[in-house]
């Protein structure tokens, strides 16, 4: 069978109301660029929240604040006549709206950041601009009498920023009401036009770690006379990941990285305080849930061992976004909808974390990662990076996905 013909057989495919017009896709694609230019660090995106609230009241909705003061909340389809649609569950799509700390170094581009050492670096442009475009489609669908249930978009703060600003948006009640949740994620490995699904861990949980050492101090030539804070250090270094590799079953993936280490200022002086910080990385949730009194425990037992004082700031971070099998399948089921089976990737589990991990703490729900790699470029730009980039393709996309997941999931549940 060839391709052609099996993509023809998918069910549903072009069945689906709130196809994406060529003036939205112009729009849509000109609203990421403005974002792009204007990056804002977490809890700071005064700029991105005021674009999407006007954007969403041009298009006759009630946009609400975060009471935080950036990110927002907006409800499609909760106004029936008869009550009725403002007591039936809400399906959520959610979108992360900061951008990172570094320089964007593309060059060639209209859009590059006009803030320095700011970037949209890791895509967050693109699912803000993918969950306002769906918004305005299901807006539209919905004063057609065509949105067969509510549809609760959030526009999130501060994912760069651990533990995220997720927290701060559950707190506020936006998941009242709400049976499901779904997101995306940019991933330069997929080529745009497609998107990648798994079922269960998707991400890693991610944790800060930062110890101080502190001792007398004295001079290297009498070392036994002291408290030697380097070798104490190095010796944390090294072995703290060897212990808990023998403390944690190996298939929870707990890793300790470091990324910083300083002490002393003079070769013939041992230092009086010494310091390090990493990260605390995890496969799955019983190992992340048990990682702060194990990584205590490996530091304290060698800071003792070299008669160093320790003090240890373990900052917990995110647990792993574990996708719900049947949303993941509602994802799937959506996609062929509206590209075919042949835009869908098996996808491996990242060792990044993602802060929409907390609300599946709260509601099922799953994350499929989007394609934004040009097809047939030879270049991959990763994320975090400051010359990274997208295919804006990804936009209808990211659109299409979660028009069709609010339409199918209103047939499943009704």
């Amino acid at each position: 069978m060839s391709r052609e013909s099996e993509e023809a057989e998918q069910p549903g495919a072009g069945a689906l109301p709130g196809t994406l017009s060529e003036s939205l896709r112009a729009e849509l694609i000109a609203f990421r660029r403005d974002l792009h230019m204007h990056p804002e660090l977490g809890n700071q995106e005064f700029r991105t929240t005021a674009a999407i609230k006007d954007r969403l009241e041009k298009a006759g909705l009630t946009p609400r604040v975060l009471s935080i003061g950036t990110g927002l909340i907006c409800d499609i389809g909760t106004g029936g006549e008869d009550g009725e649609s403002a007591l039936r569950p809400l399906f959520a799509i959610r979108a992360d709206i900061d951008a990172l700390p570094v320089p964007d170094t593309k060059a060639g581009v209209p859009y590059r950041s006009t803030v320095p050492d700011r970037a949209h670096a890791c895509g967050h442009d693109v699912h803000t601009t993918t969950v306002l475009g769906a918004g305005l489609v299901l807006a539209e669908l919905d004063r057609q009498g065509l949105l067969p249930q509510p549809v609760r978009l959030i526009f999130q703060p501060a994912e760069e920023v651990l533990p995220g600003g997720a927290a701060d948006v559950i707190g506020e009640g936006v998941l009242d009401g709400v049976s499901k949740i779904i997101a995306v994620h940019c991933d330069p490995r997929v080529d745009a036009g497609s998107v990648g699904l798994r079922v269960g861990p998707i991400t890693s949980a991610c944790d800060r770690l930062e110890i101080t050492l502190d001792g007398p101090g004295g001079h290297t030539a009498r070392p036994h006379l002291t408290t030697d804070l380097v070798t104490a250090a190095a010796k944390i270094v090294t072995e703290v990941p060897a212990l808990l590799s023998r403390r944690v079953d190996a298939r929870s993936g707990l890793a300790v990285t470091w990324g910083r280490i300083e002490a002393g200022h003079a070769c013939n002086v041992i230092p009086q305080h010494a310091e390090l910080s990493g990260t605390v990385r995890c496969l799955d949730l019983p190992g992340w849930r048990a990682a702060p009194d194990m990584v205590h425990a490996a530091i304290d037992e060698i800071a003792t061992l070299h008669r160093a004082k320790s003090q240890i700031n373990y900052i917990r971070g995110v647990p792993p976004v574990v996708n719900d099998p049947v949303v993941t399948e509602l994802l799937r089921d959506a996609q062929i909808a509206r590209r075919g089976v042949f835009a869908i990737e098996d996808t491996e589990q990242s060792l990044g974390g993602e802060d929409f991990s907390w609300y599946l703490e709260h509601v099922p729900g799953a994350m499929a990662r989007l394609g934004v790699h040009p097809p047939g470029d030879s270049v991959r730009r990763d994320l975090h990076r400051g010359d990274f980039d997208v295919d804006e393709e990804a936009i209808a996309v990211g659109v299409e996905l979660f028009t069709a997941a609010a339409l199918l999931d209103a047939g499943r549940t009704l």
